[in-house]
């Protein structure tokens, strides 16, 4: 599997969106990440390394803890992706304005 593809199949989960959101602003261990996720700590573990798979997110052992990190440069491919469909709406817009 391509890394592109790897990056948009673990994106396509809700969990994982929402761990990555849980994670944009600070490193956070596993337990701090399995609050209000409505699943099991081997369910998240499973989201995590889809997530690492893909170079979303790092982790950082410190003690006995794995400290995760958001790896947001990860996202440029899918950012780069999307800004091809900017010119699409660039014109419904142009359109649009057109008509006021």
């Amino acid at each position: 599997m391509s890394q592109t593809n790897a990056i948009f199949q673990a994106i396509a989960d809700p969990t994982r969106r929402q761990l990555l959101l849980k994670l944009r602003n600070k490193r956070l261990s596993i337990s701090q990440l399995a609050e209000d996720v409505p699943m099991s700590r081997n369910a998240v573990v499973k989201h995590l390394q889809q997530l690492e798979n893909a170079t979303l997110v790092t982790t950082e052992k410190k003690g006995r803890e794995n400290l995760y990190s958001l790896n947001a440069e990860g996202l440029k491919e899918v950012q780069d992706w999307l800004a091809i469909f900017d010119e699409f709406w660039d014109e419904k817009l142009d359109a649009l304005q057109k008509l006021f």
